[in-house]
């Protein structure tokens, strides 16, 4: 059986897939692994408006749609500075003069968000009442009394609430850890380990990002990443909260803030360990060195999503570890397609975006670790 699925790695994925596989220990490699040119978007085949734009994630999320055969049409958001911005990244798109007249516009399938998170599942639900569907940054929920309305406004209406986990859905070397998962590359998956560090840059950031009840917690909001590649790469469909634990370590100045928190969560296919935090350095070239380690029965997946210490330039970079040794996998070739389905998902009333259930689900562990956390007392150099 490892001999077959050896021969099916070696056909199927390196080639149906392009995985490129290195031929040198990882202490030879030297090719860069260069980030690839945007997808060519489909002809357009879906109408759609946004409303919210308060995170940058909306450019990302509208360049997924577009990319799938989207067509950005009109957009509202209070804020001139914020729609000053939008409108120079996606001129096409017209500003409407208030959210309803986006929301009662029948020609708009989709609607798209990236509001303050404490205001994004209540514009979800709004969405769905008005008959269409929804894709929201995450975090798409902040409690669980939001959770239980969109649950049971979405069995109502049999709308999409779909959440962009960008981390997942949107990076390419998480993408072929999946294809590599599926093949069997590693074995049985065991457990996930999901690191999310970023940067603060405080000067830079809006006032809910330091107001708890408005970002969620921590663990609400940048774990949720972490739980959503948990349940995907171990295959679970159930799952609960071990343990969870926040704090505000080294920012007393902002009382609201947590920046550390870490947590363990068991699923009927494995378990899984995520830790994010605030503390990147200033000097550090990206926002975070976010990390994915996926641990099998045969080996193991590492996953460098934004930079590569090592010195190759770029992101998405994957390291494979199997009995055979270790490889630097290029994904510089993989596709994206989260955009492209769920416009197919939209128009075909199918899940092959991302199920439902999944991604609800996701956003219920990650609330559930936000407050069953035990909170951590400062430290002594913070409380003197």
């Amino acid at each position: 059986m490892k001999r077959e699925r050896r021969e099916f790695l070696k056909s199927s994925v390196a080639g149906a897939a392009g995985v490129a596989w290195a031929s040198a220990a990882l202490g030879r490699e030297s090719t860069a692994a260069q980030e690839p040119a945007p997808s060519p978007a489909r002809a357009p085949r879906l109408r759609f408006g946004v409303i919210g734009i308060n995170h940058d994630h909306i450019n990302g999320q509208v360049s997924a749609v577009i990319r799938g055969g989207g067509e950005l049409v009109s957009f509202f958001a209070p804020e001139p500075d914020l729609v000053a911005g939008f409108t120079k990244r996606f001129p096409q798109a017209r500003l409407a003069r208030s959210r309803q007249e986006v929301l009662e516009d029948p020609s708009l399938k989709l609607i798209l968000s990236s509001a303050i998170p404490n205001e994004r599942a209540p514009l979800g639900i709004e969405v769905m009442r008005h008959g269409k569907d929804y894709m929201v940054d995450k975090p798409g929920i902040t409690t669980l009394e939001q959770l239980a309305e969109v649950r049971r406004v979405q069995a109502e209406t049999r709308r999409i609430y779909s959440i962009d986990y960008s981390e997942r859905l949107e990076n390419r070397a998480t993408q072929r850890a999946g294809e590599l998962v599926k093949a069997g590359a590693i074995g049985k998956v065991i457990q996930t380990v999901g690191l999310g560090p970023h940067k603060l840059h405080p000067q830079t950031r809006a006032p809910w990002v330091f107001q708890r009840e408005r970002y969620g917690g921590i663990l609400c909001d940048l774990a949720s990443h972490q739980f959503d590649q948990f349940l995907f790469f171990t295959g679970s469909k159930t799952a609960e909260v071990v343990a969870s634990q926040v704090a505000n370590v080294g920012h007393p100045e902002y009382p609201g803030l947590e920046d550390f928190g870490d947590t363990m969560v068991s699923g009927d296919g494995g378990t899984g360990y995520i830790r994010v935090d605030w503390f990147t350095p200033e000097s550090f070239p990206v926002f975070g060195d976010g990390r994915l380690t996926i641990l099998g029965t045969d080996g193991f997946i590492e996953i460098r999503k934004n930079i590569d210490i090592g010195g190759r330039s770029g992101g998405s970079h994957l390291f494979l570890v199997d009995q055979k040794g270790t490889r630097y996998i290029d994904s510089a070739d993989a596709p994206l397609p989260y955009g492209e389905r769920l416009v197919d998902d939209v128009l075909n009333r199918t899940e092959t975006a991302m199920p439902q259930a999944h991604c609800l689900l996701a956003m219920e562990l990650a609330i559930r670790a936000e407050n069953g956390a035990r909170r951590l007392a400062p430290t002594k150099a913070q409380a003197t």
